[in-house]
């Protein structure tokens, strides 16, 4: 990741939220917990959040995978550390607690609900308690609830933030971003917000199909009366057909 990226990103308020949750757990007084948690529904920014919070603070970044083991985040981890990982799940733990300390670098963790599914919830409470390094777990919106269950790993959470909704503004900074050939006029921009119900991911969609229909049609300036009443996605599946 580069300043290209963020240039690009930094004023989504999501990544402003993420970048908060890092700072607060970095500044924290040596006394309290340092683990934090973004979550929210799929496609709200997270992951894009987790990019810029990665860049600018040098944190290692993993995004852990449905089919990972206890072993297999360890190994990722390790890997993303520049480190060859030991044999054992407690010698891995050692090295990784012991780069944070070292390295004096934050530790983010994408998808955390795949380490919760798979029980290895422990494992990186006891990175934590070996290195005291500021971490942010990033997943879904339930992601606080599973984590209830976990009592030891529960307490030592400093701060729940919540992602938000794409606001107008957010709208309106992705509209310069992903939309330079076509100009796309603000109440047009108003109804890609109300298709996207909130969804970072499915503006972006929408303001590529915009334009893509546009530079199609010939139009330089698109509005919500040439748009008519084409459908604009939604994350809705089509409904059944008859024929």
């Amino acid at each position: 990741m580069n300043s290209l990226v963020n240039s690009t990103i930094a004023p989504l308020r999501n990544v402003a939220l993420a970048t908060g949750a890092m700072q607060r757990a970095i500044e924290r007084p040596l006394h309290l917990p340092g683990m934090v948690t973004f979550s929210g529904p799929s496609g709200f920014g997270k992951s894009m959040a987790a990019a810029y919070v990665a860049n600018k603070y040098r944190a290692f970044y993993i995004e852990c995978k449905s089919s990972w083991t206890r072993k297999a985040i360890l190994e990722a981890i390790l890997r993303e550390m520049g480190k060859v990982p030991a044999k054992t799940v407690a010698t891995m733990t050692d090295q990784i607690a012991d780069e944070l300390v070292l390295s004096g670098r934050p530790l983010i963790i994408d998808e955390m609900d795949h380490v919760v599914e798979k029980g290895a919830v422990e494992v990186i409470r006891d990175i934590y308690e070996g290195s005291k390094a500021p971490i942010l777990l990033i997943g879904e919106e339930l992601l606080p609830t599973k984590l209830a269950q976990w009592e030891r790993f529960h307490g030592r959470i400093l701060d729940w933030k919540q992602a938000e909704a794409v606001s107008m503004a957010d709208a309106a900074h992705l509209r310069g971003l992903y939309c330079r050939q076509v100009a796309v006029t603000d109440d047009l921009l108003a109804l890609v917000l109300e298709a996207a119900h909130g969804s970072v991911r499915r503006v972006c969609v929408n303001l590529e199909l915009i334009q893509s229909t546009a530079l199609s049609d010939g139009v330089a300036t698109a509005d919500r009366a040439w748009w008519g009443s084409r459908d604009l996605h939604t994350g809705q599946p089509p409904k059944r057909r008859a024929f």
